[in-house]
């Protein structure tokens, strides 16, 4: 299991705003019934800096909390924002999809019942904005890693992937059609140690606005953090904890995560899961999980995006679980 922090205090300006932080608050209502949240737990799989968590806290006295987060920059940063709640929050630093299982299961033995479990996937302003980091257009160094303990980042990516390994990533996770020019301007500049260079590479091409450019970077970032890879198991995981009346929130920010959790919220949903080819139903169609909460994404309205552009492409899905899955809480 990931490490576990504890809390202190802190005064510290908020650098992160949550996006569609209405929306998470009214899908996870539920949380509320049955005296307030008491005995309840709302695992946060992605905490970042808090905000969601500290809207749940706030909303639901009786409810505890999980924060996990593969930043420890921004857990560090939680830990301390957090600390007013005390004993009502744990921090653990990992992937969620590794940490889940057990934090799921040592839950059950302190008699508490998982109500919601949320995922907000996708870097935050924060991490964008920070030159550091390696996010950015214009940052002085190539690396894009959410979780810095982690060795491979975009540097190796850039300047040492192959040929077709790049022309891979570039389709699959930026959606270009043709990628090659892409990768032969970058393998001809190798190496390229910055962000800042990559962009200028790429604009002897006549990629010279962010448009162009956020989706090859969005690749890479793709690639250094196993972002979609991550997403699946985080879906697994989260299926096998599912337990009656807990709520599962899913926020994307780009169409293949989307559509990996509407597949997957689908799937959840479904009563038989005989193949489409099956001549009859044998599996003995009683095999859904739940409910599906969102028939459409929910997305941010035009004040959000007036007051944080970067909303604009948020799209939240939500499940609700009304049996307990095979093998996992009863």
């Amino acid at each position: 299991m990931g490490e576990r922090l504890n809390i202190s205090q802190t005064g510290e300006k908020i650098p992160h705003r949550p996006v569609l932080f209405d929306e998470v608050m009214e899908l996870f209502a539920p949380l509320g019934e049955e005296g307030g949240g008491k005995g309840k737990v709302f695992i946060d799989c992605t905490l970042g800096f808090g905000g969601h968590t500290a809207g749940i806290l706030e909303k639901y006295p009786g409810v505890q909390v999980v924060g996990i987060d593969r930043d420890r920059e921004a857990l560090e940063f939680s830990r301390k924002r957090l600390a007013k709640w005390g004993e009502r929050v744990e921090f653990y630093h990992g992937r969620a999809s590794e940490l889940l299982p057990e934090i799921a299961e040592n839950l059950r033995k302190r008699g508490l019942k998982i109500g919601g479990v949320l995922a907000d996937i996708g870097v935050s302003s924060y991490q964008l904005d920070q030159e550091k980091r390696g996010f950015n257009f214009e940052s002085p160094q190539l690396d894009m890693r959410m979780d810095q303990t982690q060795p491979l980042s975009a540097r190796e990516v850039v300047n040492h992937y192959p040929r077709q390994k790049l022309e891979e990533i570039f389709r699959n996770y930026g959606e270009i059609r043709n990628p090659r020019r892409i990768v032969e301007a970058i393998v001809k500049a190798r190496p390229i140690v910055s962000n800042r260079e990559l962009a200028q590479v790429l604009g002897k091409v006549g990629i010279k606005n962010k448009k162009g450019l956020a989706p090859i970077f969005q690749a890479i970032r793709i690639e250094v953090n196993d972002e979609l890879g991550e997403l699946e198991q985080l879906l697994d995981k989260i299926g096998e904890i599912g337990e009656p009346g807990m709520v599962a929130g899913i926020i994307t920010f780009h169409s293949l995560e989307d559509r990996a959790v509407k597949r997957r919220f689908k799937e959840w949903a479904k009563r038989c899961i005989c193949p489409p080819d099956a001549p009859r139903c044998s599996c003995g169609g009683d095999n859904q999980l739940g409910i599906v909460l969102t028939k459409k994404p929910i997305v941010a309205g035009e004040r959000e995006i007036r007051e944080n552009p970067r909303a604009r492409s948020a799209k939240l899905r939500g499940f609700l679980f009304t049996r307990p899955v095979e093998g996992g809480a009863v």
